[in-house]
């Protein structure tokens, strides 16, 4: 006879969202504290640590503009990443694929870079980049979508393959010399990217204070995401994409065409993802191995922290790239503080607020002698 257990799990009815914000908010304190232990055994202050970290190392940086950027190049490309991909998770099409879709849109934008940079004008190049680095996101996440809608596919191990896929066409490209491979520089001895011409690099825009200079892709990406709000919130597509999220069964009996919606949804979530690919690449000026800063796997956290709710993505967004441009500007500062405690610390944090999430939704309730004794 099984053993029944003392205790089981039942969800929490009425949770406001003051108290899941401040459980949150706990959770990070607790998990900073934590963070700070293993600072002091190392040698190091921690509130000295945790200040050059919150300020992204601005205060008294004569170059802290310089900061502000690199910390903008992060931020964009992980927003509109994971409002992207909230846009599948709300039709519990789970698109695992983030970093394969954003390498493609990357290598597309970049063939444009390389092909046309040096014939046309600026916004016109920089439009073809965007373009193309759209459209081919959104036929490499296509492509999934059809499989699931046609034969049943599972579409988490399909995108998590096909990250891979992309992965190694990045470094096919990056890796084999000859004269056909037009990614590569030509003055290298070794296989090596090439620059792109300044034709292909993000336009950026003059701002009041001092040398700052504002990346355009922020303001496009920010207008999109305002968009994407408005497209869910008072669309009729976005509408079906919570019917279909809901119950498919129930789409299909209210007339909705479910196999259209899936594939037509998940195309436009993978074409932002492939679009903010596209804005990375043309706001580093090159392509590389490395420049994901894995934004498919971090906006798949995002999103769901955030609950796939867009205002609530862009809070989030801001607040994980301030831990993660934060703490490698912070422990540059220190020579016993390498930058693998920089990904140990955003581990812990987001250990803990994931599991404070879970005790918002959910309690411990024990079993009464009866239920125990049956």
């Amino acid at each position: 006879m099984k053993k029944q257990s003392s205790f089981h799990m039942v969800k929490r009815e009425g949770v406001k969202w003051q108290q899941i914000a401040m459980s949150y908010l706990i959770a990070i304190v607790v998990a900073i504290a934590l963070g700070g232990v293993l600072l002091s055994v190392q040698n190091v202050n921690p509130f000295d640590y945790y200040k050059d970290m919150f300020s992204l190392g601005v205060v008294g940086n004569k170059f802290a503009y310089k900061q502000v950027e690199a910390f903008i190049k992060l931020f964009t490309p992980l927003l509109l990443t994971s409002v992207a991909l909230s846009l599948a998770f709300k039709m519990r099409f789970w698109n695992i694929g983030g970093e394969g879709q954003f390498i493609i849109g990357a290598l597309g934008a970049g063939s444009v870079a390389y092909l046309l940079g040096e014939t046309m004008p600026t916004a016109v190049v920089l439009l073809l980049m965007a373009l193309v680095g759209a459209v081919l996101g959104g036929l490499y996440g296509a492509v999934v979508a059809i499989l699931k809608v046609k034969h049943g596919t599972n579409e988490t191990l399909l995108t998590l393959m096909m990250n891979y896929l992309a992965l190694y066409l990045l470094k096919f490209f990056g890796e084999t010399s000859g004269d056909w491979n037009f990614f590569l520089a030509k003055d290298s001895n070794r296989p090596l990217f090439a620059t792109f011409p300044d034709n292909a690099k993000m336009i950026t825009l003059p701002t009041p204070f001092g040398s700052f200079s504002l990346n355009l892709s922020l303001v496009i990406v920010v207008l999109l995401c305002v968009g994407v709000w408005w497209y869910l919130k008072y669309t009729k597509q976005g509408y079906e994409i919570s019917v279909v999220g809901d119950s498919p069964n129930s789409a299909k009996y209210a007339g909705m065409k479910v196999s259209k919606i899936v594939i037509r949804t998940i195309f436009l979530s993978a074409a932002l993802i492939g679009l903010a690919g596209a804005f990375y690449a043309s706001s580093a000026g090159t392509l590389s191995t490395s420049m994901t800063n894995d934004v498919g796997w971090t906006g798949i956290i995002v999103a769901w922290l955030a609950k796939l709710n867009t205002i609530g993505i862009i809070v989030t967004s801001l607040l994980i790239t301030v831990l993660q441009h934060g703490c490698s500007v912070a422990s540059s500062s220190y020579a016993t503080v390498d930058a693998n405690f920089a990904d140990l610390l955003q581990g812990m944090i987001l250990f803990s607020v994931l599991t404070a999430d879970f005790f918002t939704r959910f309690k411990l309730v024990r079993n009464s002698k009866q239920e125990v004794a049956k």
